[in-house]
Formats: C-alpha cells, structure tokens, sequence
C-alpha cells in the first residue's frame, strides 16, 4: 500500500472503519473494516458478486466482527473504488491481484474467505495462487458451471444503466427484476435497493457499478479457466457451498458433483432464495460459523 493510502474512520461510520489502499496500477480502491485488527481469531474476508459491493455484507460482518476482523472490499469499479479506465482490466486475475494486496496491506495473512457468486470464484482463485493464505471458505451460490440461462440474466442488465427517480420506485424495479430473489420485507428490499444504486449528479440513482464491466464477457478476450481445478484447491481447508432453492446460476447438478469433487463440503440449500441468500438466513449463519470454527481449529 502506498504510504497514506489508510484513511481514518469516517465520521458516524456505523462500525466500520471507512478505508482507502492504492492499487499497483495506481486506482483507489475502496474497503470496509469491521472489528478489532488486533483480534487472535481468523479475519474474515467478504467478497461480493460480480455488480455487488462491499454494503451487501453489512448485517453479516456486524456480526462476525463481534469476534473478529472483517475486510469488505469494493472490487475496482464497483461502490466507493475508482473506475477503471482501461475495461480489459475488468478480469479475475486484475481482482486477484488487488486481493492480495489488500491482505499484504492489511496484514491479514490467513482468512476466511466468504464469497457470493463471482466472490465464491475468486476464492477458489486465492486458493489456487496464495494457498496459505486461504484458511477456509464458504462459496454462496456459485459452483465452477454457471448455468447459461442465469449468467444470460444477469449480463443483460449488467451493461446498461436504468436510471431511477427515488428510492421507492428503484426498489420496485429490482422487484421486477429478480422476482425469484426472495426477499422477504420492504426493509430488506431497501436496503438491497440501497446496496444496488448510488445518487447521481442528475438527481437520478445510477447502478452503482461501471457498466463497462460487461464488456470483457461479450469480447471473450481471454478462456476460461477450469474452475474444477480451482474448486478443488479449497479440498484441504473447511469449505461449505451454499445454494438458493430458486437459484437459476448454480444448478442441482453442479451442486451434485461439488460435493463429489470435494468430499469434505457443507451442503446447504437454502429454501426460498434465488440467486443469491443474503447471508442472514439460520441455515446460511450455521454454515459460516461451522466453517469459522473448523478452520480455527485447523492447522
């Protein structure tokens, strides 16, 4: 990290510190961090999906930071990080990079990644390249075969800003939206809203993210990895998959084989989500504890 590139704590931040490293390639890029650096139990890296941020994790990392720290970081382009200007660096090895330097720079040198959707896939990628670093990890609704159908979902509002007037009319538009995600309340639905789009100069809220992202998957610049290989990197630490009964990204039959791959893996479907559970669920909640305490006791 480059000398200042720690912030102080944001004023009235509701537990969190609001904080800012530099990237190699000289961006901005944006992390929340929860709990006491100083704690002896393992950190907790969160890791958000492919628009997501580092707010999707809030209620959880409130939680967990009761006993531990918690690193929520905004992948570049996405929430409080800085866009990038060259798309072509909107890629998994780019993220994996910034990810290592932010556990060098904030000396957490073994985690417990939890990761949702392409979190969980760059987990697997920690795994693979840092595997000491990597003391445990649960992936949220994502296997190493994305289903066509629900990757085509998602790509085809990732691209395209949909500027909203207010809130509630932002809120019932991701209603329409992900009618399979399954939220339960209106507050849930807010605060998803609020983890979704940012406010705008126009007075418009915008995607919170740089539509530019979408660009890498319709140029296919480069192939795809075999994210069997990588899954089973995690075979050696606790790891527990997670999947939404409704889910239209991780199917029964790659949920299948994971468990057939990685013998040690905590199954859990969790009833009434789609892609991808909040993290506040009891089945979701028991499976990261489990996987929290297993990997403490693992050497």
């Amino acid at each position: 990290m480059s000398p200042g590139g720690e912030q102080r704590q944001a004023v009235g931040a509701p537990g969190y510190r609001e904080r800012h490293l530099t990237s190699q390639d000289n961006l901005s890029l944006y992390y929340r961090d929860y709990g006491n650096p100083l704690s002896p139990r393992l950190p907790a890296l969160c890791l958000p999906g492919l628009t997501r941020n580092s707010k999707d994790f809030h209620l959880l990392a409130l939680r967990l930071s009761r006993e531990r720290r918690v690193l929520c970081p905004d992948y570049r382009g996405r929430g409080k990080s800085d866009y990038d200007p060259d798309w072509r660096r909107y890629r998994p090895a780019t993220y994996l990079d910034d990810l290592r330097h932010l556990l060098a720079a904030t000396n957490c040198h073994r985690v417990v990644v939890i990761g949702t959707s392409m979190g969980g896939l760059l987990a697997s990628g920690l795994a693979a390249s840092l595997p000491s670093a990597v003391a445990g990890s649960v992936l949220n609704d994502v296997g190493p075969e994305i289903n066509a159908e629900g990757i085509a979902r998602i790509l085809d509002y990732v691209g395209r800003d949909r500027p909203q007037p207010d809130w509630p009319t932002a809120a019932s538009h991701l209603r329409d939206l992900l009618p399979t995600l399954g939220l339960k309340t209106d507050d849930a639905w807010l605060r998803f809203t609020q983890a979704t789009f940012r406010e705008g100069k126009d007075g418009q809220l915008h995607f919170d993210w740089d539509t530019n992202l979408a660009r890498n998957f319709a140029e296919r610049l480069e192939p795809t990895p075999d994210l069997w290989a990588l899954f089973r990197a995690l075979g050696r630490v606790p790891v527990a998959a997670l999947r939404g009964a409704n889910s239209d990204v991780l199917t029964v039959a790659t949920f299948d084989r994971m468990r057939d791959e990685v013998p040690n893996l905590i199954r859990v479907t969790v009833p009434g989500k789609g892609h991808a559970p909040a993290l506040d669920e009891p089945p979701a909640l028991a499976a990261i504890d489990t996987v929290l305490e297993q990997a403490e006791a693992h050497p």
